[in-house]
């Protein structure tokens, strides 16, 4: 499926359009001021947006030490789901990660959150373990799931 969207590095100028795409797509959004430390502060951050018809729809994020990446953050405005764009987005961070000398990939999930860990399966990761009471907004737990590239 060719692509309708492009996905790039995220710049400190799309901060207040991914904080749309966050504010929708999460119950405790992340502010402004901690994209902003991801962007100048941590070395190890690392985030791309999709963006279409010069509107950003999703974005993602992750931290690189040592050749193991953490996703922190993975987003598509509700407006824009239902397209495999989760999963172009997804699949152009592992690219991003592998061409960094990236070996592994883990991130956590929500337990009810099947359509989200259907993507992640589809890229290999498997579950690994469990985070209890891992989400501050309902104490919900997170599966760690993971793949080894």
């Amino acid at each position: 499926m060719m692509s309708e969207g492009s996905i790039r590095l995220m710049t400190h100028g799309d901060i207040d359009r991914v904080m749309e795409v966050e504010i929708d797509a999460f119950t405790s959004p992340w502010t402004k001021e901690i994209f902003e430390n991801e962007l100048t502060l941590n070395h190890y951050a690392h985030y791309i947006v999709y963006e279409l018809e010069d509107r950003i729809v999703g974005y993602c994020g992750f931290w690189l030490i040592a050749g193991e990446a953490q996703i922190t953050n993975i987003a598509i405005h509700s407006s824009a789901r239902g397209k495999k764009r989760g999963e172009e987005l997804l699949g152009a961070a592992i690219a991003l990660i592998k061409g960094m000398g990236g070996t592994k990939v883990s991130l956590e999930v929500r337990e009810s959150n099947v359509v989200a860990q259907g993507l992640y399966q589809k890229f290999g990761m498997k579950k690994g373990g469990i985070r209890k009471n891992y989400y501050q907004d309902n104490a919900e737990d997170a599966w760690v799931m993971w793949v080894d590239f």
